[in-house]
Parts: structure tokens; C-alpha cells; sequence
């Protein structure tokens, strides 16, 4: 890393605030600076881009072409700036920290449901928890510890099987009556509900039970499972929905099984950590506590 490229916190915070205002004054006022202080500190931010960040018009500054593509990425920054200090403060008091990555619906479905059981159990562990939809650079992202559906692989990380995935085709129980009534076909003309990201899961499910489909490409299509779930609850169709997103709809009755014919799917779930990370304590105990719950109430 070369120091002369890293530009002071400052110098950004002045930079920003600038181009929200079109004012130095004004970004001196909010920053609690002299309007000379303000312009120094764009003056060297300037100097070490080596380009002009704003354009002087009569009172006003209006950022340039190159400000405007700097601005984004300082903001990105400088917010992510602000998150690492409030959990450097939350976390100061505590035991340690663990920084966990997880797929949307997983973590909102299945792991912070279950979260109690581990914050119970080890109270002075700081724990963020944040979404991810697809594989990430480690190097870039530094968790401590993510979960993964897909295949074992991950560049960087060291994957461990968490449990495989089951799908059940499901509706809402208007809808399955209609079926169960034979008003509707169901291998042939009842609607399905479709996940962008797995267009051929209907095909599988037809091919697994050896039950053609001649509309196993046709319906309505999502690309988040929350949503599948939500047409599904509504009578839109029929859903494929993996066993351990819907276990509270199917407790409470608004989501019923149109066949007791699950499939599994041929990706699972793995806890995948960091090469460098591997001997990282309190992600050892994440990691078993995981394991420990999947045993308890394995999903699908």
C-alpha cells in the first residue's frame, strides 16, 4: 500500500460535504471549520488526485466531471468509515467480536429465529449479521464466517457441509382444495410459481417423481424466495419451496403440501471461513453451534 495514495478522512469529509452544499461556506459551517480550512483540505485532495474536483462559478462550486465519479465511492467510504467505528464501539466492552455473512432468506427464515439460542449461551460475543445473495472476496469482505448454498468451493475459504435442501411443492389451502376437488389439474394446468435463479427447478421436481409437466417453464416468476412464498400464500400458484423457509406457514396452516413429494436439490448448505481465519475461536463456536442446530431440527 502506498501512503501517498491513502487520502485523509478528513479531507474526504470536507470533500463531501462541499459537494452536498455547492458551498464551502456552508460545508464549513456544517463541519464546525474556516472556509479557508475547508478549501485547503479539497485543495490537497485535489493535489494528490491530481485532477479539479469542482468548477468555481460566481459563489457557488459545482463539482466537475471527475468529482462526480469521486463522490459515490467517498461516500461509500466514508459511511463504511462510520460502521467500523460504531462496532469497534459496540464491540469494546465484549468478549469479541464475529462478523457472519448469510443469505437473505436464510438468516431471516432460519438462523435469527434461532440466534437467541447462541447469544444466550456466549452473551459477551459482539455479532453482526449481514445479507449476502452471492460468493464474495474474502479479502475484500472481512467476515469472520458465512453460509453458503451452492457447491463446496469458495476462493479464499474453507467450506464445511451444513445440511442439504429439501423442496415441497406447496400452496395456499384455497388453492390446494380446488386441486385436491380436481377443479384444477395439477400436473397440467394448475399455475406454478417460479425462482429466477433456478428456472429448471419445476423440470427436476417432474423428472425426480417421473410426473411430466407440459407447463414446467410456464407462471409467474421471482427472484427472491420471500416473495415466491408470498405468491404462494396468496393462491398464485403452486411454489417449490425448500422445507426450512416455510416451517412456520406450514405450522400456522397458511401454506399445505399439494403432494408429499419433496425433492432434494443437488446444491446444499456449508459454512464456509476465511483460510486466514481457520483458527478463529468464536467462529469455532458459531460453526458448532450451527451444526448443533441443524442436528436438532434439520432443515428440509
Amino acid at each position: 500500500m502506498k501512503r501517498s495514495l491513502v487520502p485523509d478522512i478528513v479531507n474526504l469529509q470536507a470533500f463531501e460535504c462541499a459537494a452536498r452544499h455547492q458551498n464551502f461556506s456552508r460545508a464549513a459551517e456544517e463541519l464546525n471549520l474556516t472556509q479557508s480550512a475547508v478549501s485547503r483540505q479539497i485543495a490537497e485532495l485535489e493535489q494528490q488526485t491530481g485532477v479539479q474536483l469542482f468548477e468555481r462559478i460566481r459563489r457557488r462550486v459545482i463539482l466537475s466531471d471527475a468529482g462526480r465519479r469521486l463522490l459515490s465511492d467517498v461516500r461509500d467510504l466514508l459511511v463504511r468509515s462510520e460502521r467500523l467505528m460504531i462496532g469497534a464501539v459496540a464491540s469494546g466492552q465484549m468478549k469479541g467480536s464475529l462478523r457472519i455473512a448469510t443469505l437473505p432468506t436464510f438468516g431471516a427464515k432460519w438462523l435469527v429465529p434461532r440466534l437467541k439460542s447462541f447469544i444466550s449461551q456466549h452473551p459477551d460475543i459482539a455479532i453482526t449479521v449481514e445479507s449476502r445473495s452471492k460468493p464474495f472476496s474474502f479479502s475484500e469482505d472481512s467476515f469472520d464466517l458465512a453460509i453458503h448454498f451452492g457447491q463446496s468451493a469458495w476462493a479464499g475459504g474453507v467450506t464445511a457441509f451444513l445440511c442439504n435442501e429439501t423442496v415441497l411443492p406447496t400452496t395456499s389451502p384455497a388453492l390446494a382444495e380446488r386441486i385436491a376437488c380436481g377443479e384444477i389439474d395439477f400436473l397440467h394446468t394448475a399455475p406454478l410459481l417460479h425462482l429466477t435463479t433456478r428456472p429448471k427447478l419445476w423440470s427436476d421436481w417432474s423428472q425426480c417423481w417421473a410426473q411430466p409437466l407440459e407447463n414446467a417453464y410456464a407462471g409467474l416468476r421471482f427472484d427472491q424466495f420471500s416473495m415466491l412464498t408470498a405468491a404462494a400464500i396468496s393462491g398464485l400458484g403452486v411454489a417449490l419451496l425448500p422445507t426450512y423457509l416455510i416451517e412456520d406457514e406450514l405450522q400456522a396452516g397458511v401454506l399445505v403440501p399439494v403432494l408429499d413429494a419433496p425433492m432434494s436439490t443437488e446444491n446444499a448448505y456449508y459454512v464456509v471461513r476465511p483460510e486466514e481465519k481457520r483458527t478463529n475461536q468464536i467462529a469455532d463456536l458459531f460453526q458448532q453451534w450451527l451444526l448443533s442446530q441443524v442436528s436438532q431440527n434439520q432443515p428440509g
